[in-house]
């Protein structure tokens, strides 16, 4: 049957920030999809939380939680994942983000460090992962980034966000590349999306209005449709999809929330 093709049943994932939204919702869904998974976030409470989910659904969860900056951390993940749970098989990386600001009030140093927070961590976590993913009587794997809408469109105040998230979606194909054709990498583009990091939007009726009007489905994400987005490029359903960026955004062409920034 069809939907079989979408069950992950006794493989290994990480999950990096799956304290909440997103990272969190994926997790569960992998879980009901038959695989153990490692929650990383740096909130301890809120990992147990998800892994308290996940194991509802009768499978495993290891919680680590700390600094996933930190790139000794995130290697350490792999090793992790095999020594808690048996082998690694799907790796998600969830980890990023950056706050909006002008272009002269983004600094090198922002630059950078957002660069290390979007892309450098994760890249920690993949070379550490490949070599695990292809041990085993099965080598092989999926990895899935998550980006953003900002990577692919213009809008003042994103000079940072965007810049990285257009890295991280050029690395997916550079690492789809390179890691084929054992390991699938792909990523999912999201627009706005209801999790925490839109709190301040969905507390105000016009914000969210305005960005609902601008989004040509009408309406804000769920988390749990970008996680079956994540849980289709992770499991067999897409087995022959590799180095691309599957765009779940509600139809975004251009940012649906300007900062209305003046000309310089």
């Amino acid at each position: 049957m069809i939907l079989d093709r979408f069950k992950v049943t006794d493989q290994v994932a990480i999950v990096t920030g799956s304290g909440r939204g997103i990272g969190a919702a994926t997790a569960v869904a992998l879980a009901e999809a038959g695989a153990d998974v490692v929650l990383a976030a740096r909130t301890e409470d809120q990992l147990r939380q998800v892994a308290k989910e996940v194991e509802a659904t009768g499978r495993r969860a290891f919680v680590v939680a700390g600094d996933l900056t930190d790139i000794d951390l995130m290697a350490s993940l792999a090793h992790t994942a095999r020594q808690e749970l048996g082998r690694l098989d799907i790796v998600v990386n969830n980890l990023g983000g950056t706050m909006p600001r002008p272009l002269l009030d983004t600094s090198p140093r922002a630059l950078e460090e957002a660069f290390h927070f979007n892309v450098g961590a994760g890249h920690a976590l993949v070379r550490a992962a490949v070599p695990l993913m292809l041990e085993g009587d099965t080598p092989g794997g999926a990895i899935v980034n998550v980006s953003s809408v900002m990577g692919h469109v213009g809008a003042r105040g994103y000079l940072a966000y965007g810049t990285v998230k257009g890295a991280l979606e050029q690395y997916t194909r550079l690492a789809a590349r390179d890691l084929s054709p054992r390991i699938r990498v792909n990523a999912v583009a999201v627009g706005s999306t209801a999790t925490s990091a839109l709190d301040i939007v969905m507390a105000s009726d016009e914000l969210r209005t305005t960005m609902e009007e601008a989004t040509p489905l009408g309406r804000i994400g769920d988390p749990d449709e970008i996680a079956a987005a994540i849980l289709f490029l992770a499991s067999p359903a897409g087995s022959f999809v590799t180095g691309k960026i599957l765009q779940v955004d509600g139809g975004l062409q251009s940012a649906n929330l300007e900062f209305g920034l003046p000309d310089l």
